[in-house]
């Protein structure tokens, strides 16, 4: 973290959003970073050579969210940076349309929550299920903290994102923090960096190989805002 700081000019933020700037809450539209965060990180954009939000909302949602300018932000899972999603939008559509559960259109990804179902247990079973189905129709279903996630078949993830970042910047020192498994592919992207600082954030639901493979553990979005008053 000390050696990060030493020369920010060089260095990259990457964050995911819900989970880790913005507190995780029943339902996604009323998730909001709260203002000592955007403090923060509007510090942190004049001194950094990126800061960055890579999340699995749409870019444009995930800047609403967090309302800092100066941020650039690659949204659903890296898949806004790849031109042949786009054909995916009506198939993902369609097949949310045959299915009984309230779906949060992304545009280019979807989902399906069960954090508010009165069973836990049964809308867990109903839900893989429709994993099951969506498979069979060629998308990819992936399961997140409380919420099944559909995506199309193109080889886009947080990890790709963030090398297409560093890459186009040609920045070799790096920190990201994520709170989930889709985080662990960006975790991955940071091989062979010059340097790199892999934080989880943890919560009762996070996943533990999350926390096995990163090199700082914080406790939610409280404990990434001090990490950031630290950079």
């Amino acid at each position: 973290m000390d050696r990060l700081a030493e020369a920010p000019e060089r260095a990259a933020l990457l964050l995911d959003v819900d989970g880790v700037l913005a507190p995780i809450v029943a339902r996604p539209e009323d998730a909001s970073v709260p203002p000592e965060t955007r403090a923060e990180l509007a510090r942190l954009v004049d001194e950094y050579a990126l800061v960055g939000c890579v999340s699995g909302r749409r870019g444009e949602d995930a800047g609403r969210i967090v309302g800092v300018d100066g941020i650039v932000y690659a949204g659903s899972h890296g898949l806004e940076l790849e031109p042949e999603a786009e054909r995916w939008i009506e198939p993902l559509r369609g097949f949310a349309a045959s299915v009984a559960w309230p779906y949060e259109d992304k545009r280019l990804t979807g989902s399906f929550h069960f954090r508010t179902a009165p069973d836990e247990a049964a809308a867990r079973a109903t839900l893989e299920r429709v994993a099951a189905r969506a498979r069979e129709a060629g998308l990819v279903p992936r399961w997140g903290r409380k919420v099944l996630e559909l995506r199309p078949p193109v080889e886009a993830h947080k990890g790709t994102a963030v090398r297409r970042l560093l890459g186009e910047r040609h920045l070799t020192r790096a920190l990201y923090a994520g709170d989930d498994t889709t985080d662990l592919d960006a975790f991955a992207a940071l091989e062979g960096l010059e340097l790199a600082v892999r934080v989880a954030v943890a919560s009762d639901e996070g996943p533990p190989e999350l926390r096995e493979a990163a090199d700082v553990v914080v406790d939610g979005p409280a404990g990434v805002l001090e990490l950031l008053r630290r950079l």
